[in-house]
């Protein structure tokens, strides 16, 4: 079975992951609308719900979360407008078996992860690969302030980690809504991810990082045909 296949099969799976969160979600909620690929197939399901009659509103955490759910005729709302999400489903680059998360791959991690903290629920979708015994082997994202780069990439290579700024296509160093830089920063196994989220949140000129700890409450992942619920 050659590539496509599987990115077929693993585009059904994300798919069909996102089908399974519709349950989450109740007529007259505010849902927090996540980012990614699996996140947009949730956006473009809940787009059809909406159009059946589905009352919601949505507070999406990307700029291109906005524009699809726009385009879908999904009604939206800010932060700004109302700081209490009922329930909200995004996607996740890596998911252990305490479900905590390792977020950031497509560098929305900043707006998912005040989000999720506004949440009563936070429903992951992924597909099976997604699930690790240990984190880290997907690197992990952190964003900082373009003034303090040098400092903090010094400063978590000192924690052992290979850190490499990350780019855009043609180069130039790539650019978060928030017009951040954003350090992908390669671990390898993460011993003990509490610590070293407390210690990057600790650092100056961190904006935010990729460890999402306490934060889902459940776990949808899809593989084989079937999904697996996974609850903290």
């Amino acid at each position: 079975m050659g590539p496509p296949d599987k990115n077929m099969a693993n585009d059904q799976e994300k798919e069909a992951a996102a089908r399974a969160s519709l349950r989450f979600i109740k007529d007259g909620q505010v849902v927090g609308l996540g980012s990614g690929s699996t996140a947009t197939h949730f956006i473009k399901l809940l787009g059809e719900e909406v159009r059946k009659g589905l009352r919601i509103r949505g507070i999406p955490t990307s700029v291109n979360s906005k524009a699809l759910a726009e385009s879908l005729g999904i009604p939206l709302t800010t932060l700004d407008e109302c700081q209490e999400i009922a329930v909200t489903v995004d996607g996740a680059d890596e998911v252990d078996p305490k479900l905590r998360l390792i977020k950031g791959g497509g560098g929305a991690l900043l707006r998912e992860k005040i989000v999720a903290s506004a949440s009563r629920q936070l429903v992951i979708v992924a597909d099976g690969s997604k699930q690790v015994e240990k984190l880290g082997k997907f690197p992990l994202p952190v964003e900082v302030i373009r003034f303090a780069q040098a400092l903090v990439s010094k400063r978590i290579a000192a924690l052992g980690a290979r850190v490499q700024l990350r780019t855009s296509p043609d180069g130039t160093p790539f650019l978060t809504d928030e017009h951040n830089h954003i350090l992908d920063c390669h671990f390898g196994e993460i011993a003990d991810p509490d610590a070293l989220a407390r210690e990057l949140s600790d650092m100056p000129g961190v904006v935010e990082h990729g460890l999402f700890i306490g934060m889902a409450s459940v776990v949808l992942l899809a593989g084989g045909g079937e999904i697996v619920e996974l609850r903290r």
